[in-house]
């Protein structure tokens, strides 16, 4: 397996701060830690969006913030003002959970609808969207549907799970989803990712982007 730097795995990170009771402190903490780190980006609860923005002005790092979370039962009017809501207080990146229901009753045209809109209104605010699977409750047939929507509506990442779920990313989840998305869509694995064995081991079969509240550790456990 190769090696990768602190550097390297910093970079492909999204640093999680979803916890439910986590305080505005915990979440100011964890931006500065996350700008020290040099993160790809943090993932802050959507009412933190201009507070972590201004945390963050001066580092590399993006601000993202999540989308009909977390079970994505949310109306799609409803998800689409919650995007141009965060967009506008400063999120660089969203993170969107699709109506989970409507994959597995097969209504594909509803999920184009529904991915088409968010796309719409997150490219339109100048943003990143990623779209959230929950793959713990599709089978690999509804995985390859949605990666196809994903990739035809134009969304940037697809991506593994909420980590709120029954289960998190998995290496068949992720192969499945990289052969999916081709040159055109990245892909976030989320949930489980713990260790820098886990992430060297995902970074290395071409995951971009890792959802991580364990970063810490993770940095620490590097090479160099």
């Amino acid at each position: 397996m190769a090696e990768y730097t602190r550097e390297e795995v910093a970079k492909v990170i999204d640093h999680s701060l979803l916890g439910p009771a986590m305080t505005e402190a915990e979440l100011e903490a964890g931006c500065r830690a996350a700008a020290g780190w040099g993160a790809a980006s943090v993932c802050v609860k959507p009412y933190f969006v201009a507070r972590a923005r201004a945390l963050l002005k001066d580092s590399s790092v993006r601000t993202g913030t999540t989308v009909g979370f977390p079970h994505g039962g949310h109306a799609i009017s409803v998800k689409v003002a919650e995007a141009r809501s965060a967009l506008g207080q400063g999120a660089q990146e969203l993170d969107m959970v699709i109506n989970i229901g409507k994959a597995k009753g097969g209504d594909w045209s509803y999920l184009e609808d529904e991915i088409g809109a968010v796309v719409e209104a997150a490219h339109q605010g100048g943003g990143l969207l990623k779209v959230i699977f929950e793959n713990c409750y599709l089978t690999d047939e509804e995985k390859r549907q949605l990666c196809g929507i994903c990739r035809k509506l134009g969304a940037d990442f697809i991506k593994t799970s909420t980590g709120f779920g029954t289960g998190g990313a998995t290496d068949a989840d992720l192969r499945l989803m990289l052969e999916e998305a081709g040159d055109e869509m990245g892909v976030k694995a989320a949930g489980g990712i713990r260790t820098y064995a886990d992430i060297a081991r995902v970074m290395e079969m071409g995951v971009r982007r890792v959802g991580a509240s364990q970063t810490g550790r993770i940095l620490e456990e590097c090479p160099a």
